[in-house]
């Protein structure tokens, strides 16, 4: 009786690690890829120079058609790549939206700041739905982050540089830094790709950017420094500012932007393209 009993014990339980076996394997895909997340091979982060349009002729939509690449877009209009130096508290709402912001808010795996902030500016109504899509990306699936920022950064007025602290939240190179090592620590096998801000005219100042200086310098000045740090941290760069652009005339605004700043149709399929010859 009681051999009876411990091989119908035994068998029970090799039934029973069969089963949790099975059911390990079955829903291996699912637990790696929970539910509700979605899979993207480049995610762009930028400002409104790619967020502001967000149909089909939208840069990152551009850039999907032309690569045949999923490209999610979590490029935010007015956001810098730093947080704002004027009001130096790590969990300052707006902070939360810059370059540097959401991708710790990723490393950590929590965007509960994020989706608590109401902006009172136009043209930010998309906002919450992008961050609520980007908290479902599968980053472990992502093959290229596409980083466009500097032009808020500049209008900021934002240092460049803090020489005591390469990685300070509240310059530009820092922010930059801390969000690449960021994004590493989420992926090390990501390729990453900087794009520098685009020229801009400002109209109402007949000016350019080669110009005006919000008190960081010329935006000239930030992608100069931009160029400098994918040297020193051996990742690719795209130069839009001097590439795509023909700048000798102040009127050439109205050729490829809407207002001096933001590009037009056509201007969007150009910086597309461009983007698009990099990745290849």
């Amino acid at each position: 009786m009681k051999g009876k009993l411990m091989r119908r014990t035994i068998i029970y339980g090799v039934l029973a690690v069969f089963l949790f076996a099975v059911l390990f394997l079955a829903t291996f895909r699912s637990r790696r890829n929970p539910a509700g997340e979605n899979t993207f091979q480049i995610v762009a982060f930028g400002d409104s120079v790619l967020g502001l349009v967000r149909d089909e002729t939208a840069v990152p939509a551009r850039l999907q058609a032309l690569t045949g690449k999923t490209v999610y877009n979590a490029s935010l209009g007015g956001t810098c790549a730093a947080r704002n130096g004027t009001d130096k508290r790590m969990d300052q709402a707006r902070g939360s939206l810059s370059l540097v912001g959401l991708t710790k808010s990723m490393w950590a795996g929590d965007f509960g700041v994020q989706k608590t902030v109401r902006m009172r500016e136009n043209n930010t109504e998309y906002f919450l739905e992008a961050i609520d899509g980007l908290t479902k990306v599968d980053f472990s699936q992502v093959e290229t982050v596409i980083i466009q920022h500097g032009l808020n950064d500049y209008h900021a007025g934002t240092p460049i540089e803090n020489p005591e602290e390469p990685y300070d939240e509240y310059t530009y190179l820092g922010a930059l830094r801390t969000s690449i090592d960021t994004l590493k620590k989420i992926n090390p096998d990501l390729r990453i790709i900087l794009l520098t801000p685009t020229y801009s005219w400002y109209i109402a100042y007949e000016q350019t950017c080669e110009e005006i200086d919000y008190g960081g310098g010329s935006l000239s000045d930030y992608v100069e420094a931009e160029i400098r740090l994918a040297q020193e941290l051996d990742v690719e760069i795209v130069d839009l500012y001097h590439n795509v652009y023909s700048c000798e005339s102040g009127e050439n605004w109205e050729t490829y932007t809407i207002d001096g700043i933001h590009p037009n149709e056509t201007s969007r399929e150009m910086l597309a393209e461009r983007i698009a010859e990099a990745l290849r």
